[in-house]
C-alpha cells in the first residue's frame, strides 16, 4: 500500500473527505488502475458532495474489479445517495452474490428496499445481516423501520431497544427508536431519543426532523394530520392512489345522493367542507405549521433552511391574502376578496415545491407555480384596468389550481 492510500484511510475514517479525497488522487496517479482507490475516492467524493465524480470514481472501480464485492457495494451506496434506486439495488445484489457474508451489504440493500416501500422486503434482508451479524446497529435499525411499516410496533420498540442495550451511544439507533415513538402517538419520549440522538452526533439531520416534527405534533391538528402522514407512508404508490381516487369516488357519489335527495343537503355541506379543508392541509400543513413553529425559540433553531423558505414563501402569500381582504372590506369591492382568495389558494402549489426531492421535478413544480402565479397576477391587473381578458384567465387559473393537486400527485409518486 502506497504512503497515499495509507494517508486517505486514516483521514477517511476521521471522517475528513476532502483531505482523503486530495491523497486518493495522488495515489491513483501512481497506481491508476486500483480499483481500491478508486472506490474509496468515489465515497469521498459523495460525501463532499460531488456527485457526478463520485459516480465516475464508483463506476471505474468496478470496471477494473468486476469481481469485487467493495467495487459493486461502493457503487451501490453511491447511487443509492443519488436516488437511483433501481441501480442501486442491481449493485448491491451483486455485492451479496460475490461475498453472501457480507452484512454491510444486506443493510444498504435493505435501506433501499425501504426507500422503495417493499417492507417485507426489507425485513426479510435485514434478518439475513442479523443471520451473519446478530449485533449489526445498520441491519437492526432496518429491521425496526420494517416492523414499524408493517404495523408491528411492539416488536420494531423490543429491537431497537434490545440494539440500545448493546450500544446505547449510537446516535441513528436513538434517532430510530424516536420515529418509532412518534409514530405510535408517544411525543414526549420520542423527543427525549431525539435529543438525545442530537447530542451524539449534532450533524444527524434523522434525528433534528424528527425533533421538528415532534414539536410540531404538539398541536392537536398536527398530531392528526401526522398520524394519516405515517398511515399513508406505510402504503405502496398504487395503494396511496387508491386511496386518493377513492376519496374523490365517494365525494362524487354523496353529490349524485344529494341532487336525488336535496333534503339531505344540510349534511353534505359539512362533510364536503370537512374532506376539502383536510385535503388542503394535507398539503400545506407542513410549511404552514413550520410558520408557527418559528415562533417557538428552540423550533425556530430546529428548522432546516428549506423549511425556512418554503415557510417565507407561505407567510408572504398569506400576507399578501389578508392585505388583500382588508382593502376588500374597506370598500376595494369583490374584485379584492376574489384576488385574496387567489392568493391563499396559491399556498398549495408554493408547498408542493418542497414535497419533491428530485432537481428535475422541483424544477417542473416551480415552473407550473410561476406560471400559476403569473396567470393569477395578470387576471386581478387586467380587471383592475376593466378588460374583458380577466375572466379568461381567472378561469385557466383555477382550472390549473384544481389539475395541479393530481399533477403534483403524480410527480411525487414517481421520486
Amino acid at each position: 500500500m502506497s504512503d497515499y492510500l495509507a494517508r486517505a484511510r486514516v483521514l477517511f475514517e476521521q471522517s475528513r473527505y476532502g483531505m482523503a479525497a486530495d491523497e486518493l488522487r495522488k495515489a491513483l496517479g501512481e497506481d491508476p488502475h486500483n480499483a481500491y482507490a478508486h472506490a474509496l475516492l468515489a465515497v469521498s467524493l459523495a460525501e463532499i458532495k460531488k456527485p457526478a465524480d463520485a459516480l465516475a470514481a464508483a463506476r471505474q472501480a468496478v470496471q477494473l474489479a468486476p469481481d469485487s464485492n467493495f467495487s459493486f457495494y461502493v457503487l451501490g451506496i453511491v447511487l443509492f445517495a443519488q436516488d437511483q434506486y433501481r441501480e442501486a439495488e442491481s449493485a448491491a445484489r451483486q455485492a451479496i452474490e460475490l461475498d453472501p457474508r457480507d452484512e454491510n451489504a444486506y443493510a444498504l440493500l435493505g435501506n433501499i428496499l425501504l426507500q422503495k416501500k417493499d417492507w417485507q422486503g426489507a425485513l426479510a434482508v435485514a434478518g439475513e445481516g442479523l443471520d451473519i451479524d446478530p449485533e449489526h446497529v445498520a441491519c437492526t435499525n432496518i429491521r425496526a423501520i420494517a416492523l414499524t411499516k408493517l404495523g408491528r410496533r411492539k416488536e420494531a420498540g423490543e429491537t431497537i431497544d434490545a440494539a440500545l442495550a448493546r450500544e446505547p451511544d449510537n446516535a441513528m439507533t436513538h434517532a430510530n427508536r424516536g420515529w418509532t415513538l412518534l409514530e405510535g402517538g408517544k411525543n414526549r419520549q420520542a423527543m427525549e431519543h431525539f435529543r438525545e440522538a442530537l447530542r451524539l452526533d449534532p450533524t444527524l439531520d434523522w434525528a433534528r426532523q424528527g425533533i421538528v416534527e415532534a414539536l410540531k405534533a404538539r398541536n392537536p391538528l398536527y398530531r392528526l394530520l401526522l398520524g394519516y402522514f405515517f398511515w399513508m407512508s406505510r402504503l405502496s404508490n398504487r395503494a396511496q392512489w387508491g386511496v386518493i381516487f377513492g376519496a374523490y369516488v365517494l365525494y362524487r357519489i354523496l353529490l349524485h345522493v344529494i341532487n336525488s335527495n336535496p333534503a339531505l343537503e344540510p349534511l353534505f355541506w359539512p362533510l364536503v367542507g370537512t374532506y376539502l379543508g383536510f385535503a388542503l392541509l394535507t398539503w400545506t400543513a407542513d410549511p404552514l405549521f413550520n410558520l408557527l413553529l418559528r415562533l417557538n425559540r428552540f423550533g425556530r433553531l430546529a428548522l432546516f433552511e428549506e423549511q425556512i423558505t418554503a415557510s417565507n414563501w407561505v407567510g408572504g402569500f398569506l400576507l399578501a391574502a389578508m392585505l388583500l381582504l382588508v382593502i376588500g372590506l374597506a370598500g376595494g369591492g369583490t374584485l379584492y376578496y376574489i384576488a385574496a382568495a387567489g392568493c391563499a389558494a396559491m399556498i398549495v402549489p408554493v408547498s408542493g415545491i418542497f414535497n419533491v426531492d428530485r432537481p428535475k421535478s422541483r424544477r417542473f413544480l416551480t415552473g407550473y407555480t410561476v406560471l400559476l402565479a403569473g396567470l393569477g397576477a395578470a387576471s386581478f391587473l387586467l380587471a383592475l384596468s376593466g378588460s374583458g381578458m380577466a375572466a379568461g384567465l381567472f378561469a385557466t387559473f383555477v382550472l390549473g389550481w384544481v389539475a395541479y393537486s393530481w399533477i403534483a400527485n403524480i410527480v411525487i409518486s414517481r421520486e
